[in-house]
């Protein structure tokens, strides 16, 4: 994403708040157990206590809703790899063709004007959204198959916000020089989010009806509740909303999920870097203070996505809630508690524009990527798999108290409640002989046990609570996904370069620390990531414990084969940073790339694999540090498929049920470019081809491109 840390080179993913020693935080939570004081403003701590353990999970995939026998082996792969470069298009294999579906600034319905794309033009609620990331496909109508006709529901993460506005935006967008004007921050604002719209298969192309009742923009501003443990809680009471239920917006929206009765979930990242927090250190207890500092927002400090939202002079209680210094007497005077409207999986009905979002706090309050089921079996509990995308922190899974009911799968956003709002949030624990325990963050756990008021205060603290519980720091987990062959779950984990270098040192599920030049800098810490998975005990996704190891290890080529490039990468398949994933229903894995440290030799890219399994390769030694690894990652096993534009991330794939036309998303190119030197043209304003770039002076916008292969056939194979 587009910030002050990317234009000096720094990812803002991998800026951490974990300074814990798994679990000794009792110097911090010391005044948890003596507090019998009011907490946050105005109402009694008793009224925080909840007796239920209630979590529930979500998911990317189009699984199956219930047990279908032995599956068909993968595919393999029928395509040949495509090269790295540096070029400014999108390259596919040959014989595919990709274009352009819906970029930055497209209007949504009709009667709003075409894109001029020179930042002068409004209306971003009824236009595309920027920065899109996580997208998926349902089928239109509802309950069809229909791989002709669908509807896309897309996250909206962030803004290059230089490209946005006609001169950028002003005067600063950290509000330092004076207000903002109220227009740019609409903008700002209402581009953020997720977009619902119906799209439709032409004689020969695709296209957005821009007719279709249930397009939608959902974004800071739109009216959502809040539901689980923390709705109605001492912690969720704000101006806005004195019952503690009602809440406005999602932002950073990043990772998704398709739950089994087919609506959609979109995860809350980065959302703790808006806000604006001045010195109220006096006026705030031990208890916010620590909660704040977790999620990394301190006295008089600004988050580094924070726009100036707070500061127009005729800005209203929705702008000014990004100002979140303690002001009233209570947390029904101020913005106090705003914070903690977010970080939270919310679920949608692509189907239905009247339904409103719900934010489903059970599954915890951290930077969510997204949120992926297992494939859900009659009769046994729904479990859905995350990541927390910060360095050092953790994975997750939730664990439904219901049991699943086929009947289910058809009765839509109804189910929510049902699967979603109670149940058990875990974080992982991984062990060095490649087995782990899943850990409850619940009030019975004797690590948290008297450290919190009840659920609410847990959930609203879960980075702390899994600090407690001693979950494994992991190398920033991002996007997951479960292979519907086998039901394990994989998980990329991005980089850190805090590994081993001052930050945690390395351990046997994030084993590498190294050195990797790039140009005439040095890189260090895990500098390309790598993709871990698991297999719960007895195959229940249920299971408290389970079995891993690390699929494939990110790295170049021609790196040193017994300390980074453990999985035996070639120059059709080496690459860096793993970011989004996502398994088709044939069993092929997805991989997409977020990187900066092999861009001075690739653009980012995505991938095809077919995985194995747990245990299908041995035991591996990196220096003095044991690990396991899956088998050499040989091309026919994994193979590249598309290369982006100069400085985008590839993220967001999904395909048709047929598997004749993928979706995915080209986000940000050009991020690090000015108005006066671009990185990027991507992509052209007079062609949809996505394969050529545009002229010198156009703007890079972010785009969902449309992959085919020429001769009509499945993707892929």
């Amino acid at each position: 994403m587009t910030s002050d840390l990317v234009k000096h080179g720094i990812d803002p993913d991998d800026v951490g708040s974990n300074t814990s020693n798994n679990p000794t935080l009792e110097s911090l939570l010391a005044a948890r157990l003596t507090r019998r004081k009011t907490l946050l403003g105005g109402l009694a701590a008793t009224t925080a206590v909840f007796t239920g353990t209630g979590l529930v999970g979500c998911d990317s995939n189009d699984d199956e809703s219930g047990d279908t026998g032995t599956p068909a082996a993968t595919p393999p792969l029928g395509f040949t790899a495509v090269p790295k470069n540096l070029a400014d298009k999108v390259t596919v294999p040959a014989g595919y063709s990709a274009y352009v579906l819906f970029a930055l600034g497209d209007p949504l319905v009709e009667g709003v004007a075409a894109y001029t794309n020179d930042g002068t033009q409004g209306d971003f609620d009824k236009r595309a959204g920027d920065h899109h990331d996580a997208l998926a496909y349902f089928p239109f109508p509802k309950g069809s198959t229909s791989s002709t006709e669908g509807i896309l529901a897309m996250n909206h993460e962030a803004l290059t916000d230089i490209y946005l506005h006609a001169a950028g935006p002003t005067p600063d967008r950290t509000g330092a020089t004076g207000p903002r004007p109220l227009a740019e921050v609409l903008k700002d604002q209402h581009a953020h989010g997720v977009s619902v719209i119906k799209v439709k298969k032409g004689a020969t192309k695709w296209a957005i009806d821009k007719s279709a009742a249930l397009n939608k923009r959902w974004h800071i501003n739109s009216e959502m509740a809040l539901t689980g443990p923390v709705a109605g809680s001492v912690f969720a009471v704000t101006k806005l909303s004195p019952n503690g239920r009602t809440c406005f917006g999602t932002m950073n929206n990043c990772g998704h999920g398709v739950t089994p009765w087919g609506t959609f979930l979109t995860g809350e990242e980065n959302w703790n870097a808006y806000f604006n927090r001045g010195n109220d250190a006096a006026q705030s207890d031990a208890v916010r203070t620590q909660a704040f500092a977790r999620y990394a927002i301190t006295p008089n400090s600004k988050g580094f996505n924070y726009r100036g939202w707070d500061t127009p002079v005729d800005g209203t209680d929705l702008q000014k809630r990004f100002n979140v210094t303690i002001t009233g007497a209570s947390a029904a005077e101020d913005f106090r508690n705003e914070p903690n409207h977010f970080g939270y999986v919310v679920e949608l009905d692509p189907y239905d524009p009247t339904f409103t979002p719900r934010k489903r706090t059970a599954l915890g309050r951290t930077s969510h990527e997204g949120s992926w089921f297992a494939p859900v079996k009659a009769g046994r509990p729904v479990v859905v798999y995350m990541g927390d995308d910060s360095r050092n922190e953790y994975a997750y899974k939730f664990v439904s108290a219901a049991n699943w009911d086929p009947a289910d799968a058809t009765k839509g956003p109804a189910m929510g409640g049902k699967y979603l709002d109670s149940g058990v949030l875990y974080a992982a624990r991984f062990k060095d002989d490649g087995t782990g325990e899943w850990l409850a963050l619940t009030p019975d756990n004797a690590a948290l046990s008297g450290k919190f008021s009840g659920l609410a205060e847990i959930i609203v603290n879960t980075r702390t609570a899994a600090d407690l519980a001693g979950a494994t720091k992991m190398d920033r987990p991002e996007w997951g996904g479960v292979n519907p062959k086998t039901g394990e779950f994989y998980l990329t984990l991005t980089n850190n370069s805090s590994r081993g270098t001052g930050g945690p040192a390395v351990d046997a599920a994030n084993p590498r620390s190294y050195e990797d030049p790039k140009g005439a800098a040095t890189q260090r810490g895990n500098v390309n990531g790598h993709i871990i998975r698991l297999a719960d005990s007895s195959g229940d996704a249920a299971a408290t414990t389970f079995t891993w190891d690390v699929y494939l290890f990110g790295a170049q080529a021609d790196a040193p084969a017994a300390t980074v490039n453990l999985s035996g990468l070639t120059a059709e398949n080496d690459f860096s940073s793993p970011d989004g994933l996502w398994f088709d229903n044939r069993g092929i894995l997805w991989i997409q790339t977020d990187d900066g440290a092999y861009t001075d030799v690739t653009n980012c890219m995505m991938l095809a694999a077919v995985p194995g399994k747990v245990g299908d390769g041995g035991q591996k030694m990196v220096g003095a540090q044991k690990t396991f690894a899956g088998k050499a990652a040989t091309p026919d096993l994994v193979r590249r498929f598309l290369v982006g534009t100069p400085g985008c991330e590839i993220t967001g794939v999904d395909m048709t049920p047929d598997y004749k036309t993928m979706f995915v998303n080209i986000q940000h190119p050009g991020e690090s470019g000015t108005l006066t030197t671009f990185q990027s043209n991507w992509p052209s304003m007079t062609t949809d081809d996505a394969t050529v770039t545009g002229t010198a002076i156009t703007r890079p916008r972010t785009a969902t491109i449309v992959i085919t292969k020429n001769d009509g056939g499945p993707i892929g194979v």
